[in-house]
């Protein structure tokens, strides 16, 4: 039977699997960039050293964003839900992915389809704040009930 306690588990996998397909990508950003600019019909050429620092680059913000999703993850499992430590996450997550964005769209200036991820990314960041004002919203309650038992 499916619960809590797997859907955090499985959570968690998909965590340390998007951390291993980062280091992976890193490792062969190069070659990968390679294989795109070729594959593509989009005329690219000269433009190699852009994807690879778009790359490098934005994998400062993924990084933080995996890391602070399992620490957060780490917590929920231990049952530790509504706590500053968990807004904390949820706001360098929301940065997170706003920092993506801003990557994303100064890289739509050699390649126009990054515009998208960096939609896709400012779109996310705005769903994460809302959810990081909810809880810090639900701590703040549970400080206060705490405060008055």
């Amino acid at each position: 039977m499916w619960n809590s306690h797997k859907s955090i588990l499985l959570s968690r996998i998909c965590v340390v699997l998007f951390m291993v397909l980062l280091v992976l990508i890193l490792a062969s950003a190069p070659l990968l960039t390679r294989f795109f600019i070729d594959f593509s019909r989009a005329d690219l050429i000269g433009t190699e050293m852009y994807f690879i620092a778009t790359i490098y680059i934005g994998s400062l913000p993924v990084g933080i964003l995996l890391y602070s999703l399992f620490r957060m993850l780490n917590r929920i499992q231990r049952g530790v839900v509504f706590t500053s430590n968990n807004v904390i996450d949820l706001r360098r997550i929301s940065w997170s992915c706003f920092t993506g964005a801003i990557i994303a769209l100064i890289a739509a200036s050699y390649y126009l389809p990054w515009i998208f991820i960096a939609i896709a990314a400012a779109f996310m960041g705005l769903i994460v704040r809302v959810v990081k004002n909810v809880v810090a919203e639900a701590v703040a309650l549970k400080e206060e009930v705490d405060f008055t038992i």
